[in-house]
């Protein structure tokens, strides 16, 4: 539902009037980045292998370099043939990681399929991000985006099986979209954030929808994108 039609001058009045709680907004944003920025690190004391396309990698490998590490949990159970469509969207919205390197940032994509499925599905859709399988490791279960009552106890977005099913959240199980965050300072590893639900903060084409009238226009369903494949195919049929 869009706004009234209104003359230019009314619509100034209202314009500038929403102005002054958009500048609020930014101001709360920018202080609870600052807060993020100010919480406490954890010590990674557990060693976890990934297997990339030339081979086994450690969490310390992830970091190509560089000082800090941004880690998108990408839903893709190992029996799937292909992987989450919704967290195709997400990375629809990564940057180029060439800035973010820039920035002393490596990012990459963690899925616990194999790196045979994960290097056609990536190949399908024409990604180039750093993308390893997590398959045989914990890394998965101890930062609870698979989940699976026989290895670890149910945790999702930092609440207990006991409070997700309080909140009306039942029978959460197998794989979650997630993202981590490491440090890497000299030979030691710290985890410094882990996001759940605030994923839809870094999906930069719902800020530009959120712009216009209609907003994301979801409809009945969310982030309905086509998939890089569809859109090629689509272009081929044209």
């Amino acid at each position: 539902m869009t706004g009234k039609v209104a003359t230019l001058q009314e619509w100034r009045v209202a314009r500038i009037a929403f102005l002054d709680k958009e500048k609020a907004l930014v101001k709360a944003h920018e202080e609870l980045v600052a807060e993020r920025q100010m919480l406490p690190m954890v010590l990674v004391t557990k060693e976890y292998t990934f297997t990339g396309p030339d081979g086994p990698l450690s969490l310390k490998d992830l970091f190509s370099g560089h000082s800090q590490l941004i880690v998108y949990h990408y839903m893709f159970d190992p029996a799937w043939e292909d992987g989450c469509d919704g967290c195709a969207f997400t990375l629809a919205n990564a940057p180029d990681p060439r800035h973010l390197a820039e920035k002393d940032t490596a990012l990459v994509i963690v899925s616990r399929a194999s790196i045979n499925k994960i290097t056609r599905w990536k190949a399908k859709n024409f990604w180039t991000f750093p993308w390893v399988s997590s398959l045989g490791s914990d890394f998965n279960y101890d930062y609870h985006v698979t989940l699976d009552e026989s290895v670890a106890p149910i945790e999702y977005g930092y609440r207990t099986k006991a409070e997700l099913e309080a909140a009306g959240v039942k029978g959460i199980k197998g794989e979650q979209p997630g993202l981590n965050v490491f440090k890497l300072d000299g030979d030691h590893v710290y985890h410094t954030y882990g996001t759940y639900n605030a994923i839809d903060a870094i999906s930069g084409i719902n800020g530009y929808l959120e712009l216009t009238p209609s907003g994301r226009n979801e409809g009945k369903i969310p982030v309905a994108f086509k998939l890089p494949w569809e859109l090629a195919e689509g272009a081929t049929k044209q």
